[in-house]
């Protein structure tokens, strides 16, 4: 696991606790869930406030609000809204081929680092550009991989936790949390966030399978363990 100082100026610890707490807390609020509430509070008290502070106020939402309501509100606010989406590839490239280029970059990525998205994973139902099975990722695996993935797909983050604020959604202190731990936006990225709240992800495209890519077989890596790496589908300006 690389243990570099990431630009954001916190330390891979303090990163790790951050992406794992927002990870867990984006789930599908369960019984499972609100058992870990309190243990997610006390590992957030190591984060500096604007991390911290974001986190500790939705795991009281979470603790006080009836777990029908929490999950009435989840499905309400995830499956049923396009700009409040958790599949970090459909804001960049909505349901088109370029995303089935996307999602096999994100198992390829997980795949150096030894991480195998399966059934019995925390999150392994989900597809791999699930936000929770990045962070997840990124705070348990390889937190330099998985913070490229993040920036790469810095507008749509910045586009989901602008619409969260918008409906006034108790998740948009997740995403709050989140931006925190990452870079400023510049303004190639803010001009991207501002091109994608106009148009929204680009139109289907007529008779492709959304999900459609290549399957990646490991066998294809050489004796090495490396791949020939594909190009990450990313919004203009995204960093380098």
């Amino acid at each position: 696991m690389s243990r570099k100082h990431p630009r954001s100026g916190l330390p891979p610890t303090a990163l790790s606790v951050a992406w794992q707490s927002v990870s867990l807390l984006l789930g599908y609020p369960d019984e499972q869930l609100v058992g870990l509430a309190a243990t997610v509070r006390e590992a957030s008290r190591c984060l500096p406030d604007e991390v911290g502070d974001p986190i500790r106020g939705f795991v009281v939402h979470l603790e006080s609000t009836p777990l029908e309501e929490l999950q009435a509100d989840y499905v309400e606010t995830f499956d049923s809204r396009r700009r409040c989406n958790l599949f970090l590839t459909y804001f960049a490239h909505g349901d088109t081929r370029k995303r089935g280029v996307a999602l096999l970059r994100f198992k390829q990525t997980y795949l150096r680092s030894g991480f195998v998205l399966d059934a019995e994973s925390e999150h392994g139902g989900e597809l791999p550009d699930h936000l929770c099975v990045v962070l997840e990722y990124a705070a348990t695996v390889d937190i330099e991989r998985g913070r490229r993935l993040l920036l790469d797909h810095r507008a749509g983050l910045e586009l989901l936790r602008m619409a969260l604020v918008e409906r006034r959604s108790p998740w948009a202190a997740l995403l709050e949390a989140l931006s925190s731990t990452l870079p400023p936006l510049r303004g190639d990225e803010r001009d991207a966030v501002r091109r994608l709240a106009a148009e929204g992800p680009p139109a289907e495209e007529v008779g492709l399978d959304p999900y459609a890519g290549p399957a990646f077989d490991p066998a294809l890596a050489d004796r090495h363990g490396s791949t020939s790496e594909l190009p990450m589908p990313s919004f203009p300006g995204g960093r380098t």
